[in-house]
């Protein structure tokens, strides 16, 4: 993996051996990636583009995904203590609990974090399989996230099957900014969501995202995929710097904070 945009804020690598003769280690990854510290909260996003703007093919990131895209991907969930996604990702991309990663485990210890990031669903109407494993059998439990209006019949089957339903939102509707507020209340400050596009628009537009990692995958898919976030339109676009990018096999991993 080549980084073709030094910054000051990303830590050195080992300096003998080229970026471009090798593949970087999780660890090194982990390094490049690292939260800030000494933030309340924060909150990433990470999502993938195809070169002609599609979020998706045929409904899912994966087919414009990589192995190195998602070596990233699993290390960006190795430095969160909490995974916040859209129910409707839940149900297209087939979700599983989020897992621990041995190469990450002392990096967590120390940071204080438990062996895998929580998932946090946010849904309005509380249409989900309580029985999949993602509520079954979490590593770590799985919480879901909606607003006070939600249909009652349905968050309390919820918190009879055991899963843990945070209020945020007088309606029906989660409030982004309440939700990102409240999951910070209970220590899950290095927040990360992978969408889907409705869930980061309405982070976009609350004001709430921190930083984007953005894969720009070399593939070109036409037809009428969203993009990475959907929406109604920003009255004023909201301005990211550029903090890295690294290139793997034509992939850009690009990372961007809100100025």
């Amino acid at each position: 993996m080549r980084r073709l945009f030094p910054v000051t804020d990303m830590t050195a690598l080992n300096p003998q051996v080229s970026d471009a003769d090798r593949e970087w280690s999780l660890d090194e990854l982990a390094d490049a990636y690292a939260y800030p510290e000494g933030a309340e909260r924060w909150l990433r996003a990470n999502m993938v583009s195809s070169l002609d703007g599609a979020g998706q093919h045929e409904g899912r990131s994966q087919p414009l995904s990589s192995d190195t895209d998602m070596r990233i991907f699993g290390t960006l969930r190795g430095l969160a203590d909490v995974v916040v996604v859209g129910a409707e990702t839940v149900r297209l991309e087939g979700y599983r609990p989020a897992r621990a990663r041995e190469a990450l485990a002392a990096r967590r210890a120390a940071a204080g974090q438990g062996p895998a990031p929580a998932i946090a669903v946010v849904t309005a109407s509380l249409d989900l399989d309580l029985a999949l494993p993602l509520f079954t059998s979490p590593l770590v439990p799985t919480l879901i996230v909606t607003g006070a209006g939600a249909p009652a019949e349905r968050i309390a089957a919820a918190r009879d099957a055991g899963v843990e339903v945070l209020l945020a939102g007088d309606g029906a509707a989660v409030d982004p900014a309440r939700a990102v507020a409240l999951l910070a209340e209970r220590g899950l400050r290095r927040q990360l969501t992978e969408g889907g596009p409705r869930l980061l628009g309405q982070f976009t537009a609350a004001g709430v995202l921190d930083e984007l990692c953005l894969t720009v995958s070399p593939t070109m898919t036409a037809g009428d995929a969203q993009r990475i976030a959907h929406g109604p339109s920003l009255v004023d676009p909201t301005r990211f710097g550029l903090a890295s990018l690294l290139e793997q096999d034509g992939f850009l991993f690009s990372r961007y904070r809100r100025i």
